[in-house]
């Protein structure tokens, strides 16, 4: 079988969340991909399409989609990648390009080798052998968790004494948000470090309701942490990131933001809420969320190869 192969355009993006959302009902049994969450990914600023895209076609229909960002300016490229069950040749075709490319990229870095990262679903679309054969393997593992949410019990926490929540009403805010999520996320697996300009695209900021974005505070740290949440999904609210300072862990501020984060998307009309977590996370938060009522949605794989 042969394909139509071109770059991406943000006129695309309709297609393209198409194509995620079948691969998403195969994968996950339900379509969870939103259009500006495509369209989010097709700006990303560290992306050219020209060169960084690709789009397959089995006539007019895309059958894979492939995009690569560098966020290191160094070795370490990402890479997104699906493809439909019978159009395995079209994924290979895709994966050749991007390592060609994600190994381009890095030695315009200055680097001599690529260690490219790929997010797949434990159970992918893509034939895992195709990636096996070529050296990648599994380094990481993460879960999306769920838990639905009720108007009547999911209250707001009360916050003990000294301890202060607040939303992130201010520019000054959105700046103390970034430099809590540098700080706090500093010492996880894969953090890349982020400028105030690139951390706000991450983000989404345009599309983002800083409402439900929260900064947690107590006598001795006015700012200890922060919860990032988003209500733009159309399949539930999504907590994109919580973080405590390290000089602030145990006193239970993660429990206290997530819960106020529930309440908050109770209080919305929201039956459910969803995250993403590292269950290889040292900071206990499989644990906290465990503890909260949350449960395995989905899993995905990291999977990782080096280029040379």
């Amino acid at each position: 079988m042969s394909y139509v192969l071109r770059p991406a355009t943000l006129a695309d993006a309709p297609a393209v969340t198409d194509l995620l959302n079948a691969i998403d009902l195969i994968e996950i049994g339900r379509p969870e991909t939103d259009l500006h969450t495509v369209e989010a990914d097709l700006k990303h600023p560290e992306t050219d399409l020209e060169r960084d895209s690709w789009l397959a076609f089995d006539g007019d229909r895309l059958v894979a989609y492939g995009l690569l960002w560098d966020e290191s300016g160094g070795e370490r490229i990402d890479i997104d990648h699906y493809v439909l069950t019978d159009h395995q040749e079209a994924g290979r075709i895709l994966l050749e390009a991007m390592e060609a490319r994600a190994l381009g990229k890095a030695r315009e870095n200055g680097a001599e080798q690529a260690v490219v990262h790929l997010h797949l679903n434990v159970r992918p679309t893509l034939d895992t052998e195709l990636i096996r054969t070529r050296g990648w393997s599994v380094l990481r593992r993460y879960h999306v968790l769920r838990r639905p949410l009720d108007r009547a019990t999911d209250l707001a926490p009360s916050l003990p004494e000294g301890v202060r929540v607040r939303s992130c009403a201010t520019e000054a805010d959105r700046a103390r948000v970034h430099e809590l999520y540098q700080a706090s996320f500093a010492d996880h697996f894969d953090f890349q470090p982020r400028g105030y300009e690139q951390w706000l695209h991450d983000v989404d900021a345009a599309g983002l309701d800083w409402s439900l974005v929260w900064i947690i505070g107590t006598e001795d740290l006015p700012d200890a942490g922060f919860l990032l949440a988003r209500d733009d999904r159309e399949a539930m609210g999504w907590i994109r990131s919580i973080g405590v300072l390290r000089e602030a862990r145990g006193r239970g501020l993660a429990g206290l933001l997530l819960r106020h984060a529930f309440a908050a998307f109770a209080a919305q009309g929201r039956d459910m809420v969803g995250l993403g977590v590292d269950t290889s996370n040292a900071t206990g938060a499989p644990e906290l969320y465990a503890r909260n009522g949350m449960t395995v949605h989905y899993a995905v794989d990291t999977w990782e190869a080096v280029l040379r």
